[in-house]
């Protein structure tokens, strides 16, 4: 495609969108026609860029101006001063200390962020496999298929990668039960049931960059020896489960999925199937049960789903994130990965910000991050005059930290020693004056929502 003077980026993630991000859209295609520049401006919907306290928001390139709150009537004075005129708009920008930062390199809330699975997250169209392509996309795959399952499996071992949904349970390890296991057919599962209150990681990244966890299914079918794949994803994420869909769909016309995938023997199918919403499907043998049209139910074990899982079929399941991972694990290297992190909790985590917090939002963060850092600095500390009480990590299984709490470090068996968990990443910071109050309700809607 010929290259356009500007490219303007527009967060469209359910959160943006439902903030206006659409009308926002709408108003600059006017704009641009109205002032005869529309052939210069490429205008690219992306997901979710992070901050959802900043949204709707977009970038400017080449420049990386990023605006933020931006509505409808901004539009005009964009186009005006910033794209005809050369002058970017301030007044829109992130201001510290009297200053417009006018780059998210320079915007606090990032720069103790460390991209993996969120990598192209806000970058590319996510509904045009080309732009996952020209990112890099799929060549993990490639390189993959051109050395044997168990070098496959090797990498995720060596990397230290834990499952993202919760447990932490060693990817590598569960990649090579699910091998060794023995049957004619095994499937691959991806768990996008995301259902702790609080949580979007799942939801934002599906939306975001759905290829990327498409081909971390594939990576992980490879390894195990699977032909076949689901993503379960609960039905309250119709723009997830279009985007997943729509990828599935471009991969097979890219001859990337099917049969003898770039020339090899290695085939593979994947389909999608839509939870109604039960928080227990979460469970794996719940999930698996759903699937195949049985009651969501989590079932005694052993026997584990990587010996006996969808029909009796060796199962390997992973978490959304987990999937997220793996490309950039395989192009980068397994040292790489594992110098992030602390000695047993490895890379990067993914976290929900919400609650009482300045910027709430989807943030990505080496393991080994304190709370402190992790509510102060990339999430702006307390809204307004209060003070911070406590902070609720893990879901309805994990725990509250408190003041005493700030020092300690955000990984698997820290988090476990002082009665939380990592859980699958949904984080509600509280004030001192409406702790109780956010308490009660959190478990309150908890309890009502999944009645």
């Amino acid at each position: 495609m010929p290259t356009k003077r500007i490219d303007l980026l527009i967060s469209c993630g359910s959160g943006c969108v439902s903030a206006g991000a659409l009308r926002i859209k709408e108003r600059m295609i006017e704009v641009l026609h109205q002032n005869n520049i529309s052939d210069e401006i490429n205008i690219i919907e992306t997901g979710c860029m992070g901050p959802c306290d900043f949204g709707p928001v977009m970038m400017v390139y080449p420049e990386g101006i990023f605006y933020k709150k931006v509505v409808p009537e901004d539009v005009e004075e964009i186009v005006n001063e910033h794209f005809i005129k050369g002058r970017p708009v301030k007044r829109l920008m992130q201001q510290e200390d009297d200053k417009a930062l006018a780059t998210k390199e320079e915007i606090p809330f990032y720069q103790k962020q460390v991209k993996v699975a969120l990598e192209n997250c806000g970058y590319l169209n996510p509904e045009k496999i080309e732009e996952y392509i020209a990112l890099g996309g799929y060549e993990a795959l490639g390189n993959a298929l051109n050395g044997t399952p168990e070098e496959a499996i090797e990498v995720v071992k060596r990397s230290g990668l834990r499952g993202r949904g919760g447990a932490g349970f060693p990817t590598g390890m569960k990649w090579q039960f699910v091998r060794n296991a023995k049957g004619d057919q095994k499937y691959v599962v991806c768990n996008a049931d995301e259902g702790d209150p609080g949580a979007f990681m799942d939801r934002s990244l599906l939306e975001g960059d759905p290829h990327r966890v498409l081909e971390g299914m594939m990576l992980a079918a490879y390894a195990v020896g699977a032909s076949e794949g689901y993503f379960y994803i609960r039905a309250e994420y119709p723009l997830a489960i279009k985007r997943i869909k729509l990828a599935i769909e471009q991969a097979k016309e890219f001859g990337l999925m099917g049969n003898n995938i770039l020339g090899t023997d290695f085939c593979f199918d994947a389909q999608v199937r839509t939870g109604a919403g039960a928080f227990v499907c979460g469970e794996e043998t719940a999930l698996i049960a759903s699937i195949m049209g049985r009651r969501g139910q989590p079932l005694p074990k052993p026997p584990y789903p990587a010996n006996e899982g969808l029909w009796s079929k060796p199962t390997l399941v992973n978490n959304v994130e987990t999937l997220g991972n793996l490309a950039t694990i395989f192009l980068k290297g397994t040292d790489w990965f594992a110098s992030m992190g602390t000695e047993t909790s490895k890379g990067t985590k993914v976290f929900a910000l919400t609650g009482d917090i300045q910027n709430t939002g989807l943030v990505e963060v080496p393991m080994g991050i304190t709370i402190k850092d992790l509510i102060f600095e990339v999430g702006g500390g307390i809204v307004g005059d209060h003070k911070f009480k406590a902070v609720q990590l893990g879901g309805p299984s994990g725990g509250c930290l408190t003041n005493d709490h700030l020092d300690v470090k955000v990984d698997y068996e820290t988090l476990k020693e002082k009665g939380a968990m990592m859980g699958s990443g949904g984080v509600i910071v509280m004030n001192d004056t409406n702790c109780m109050v956010n308490i009660a309700k959190f478990f309150l809607d908890f309890s009502v929502d999944e009645s």
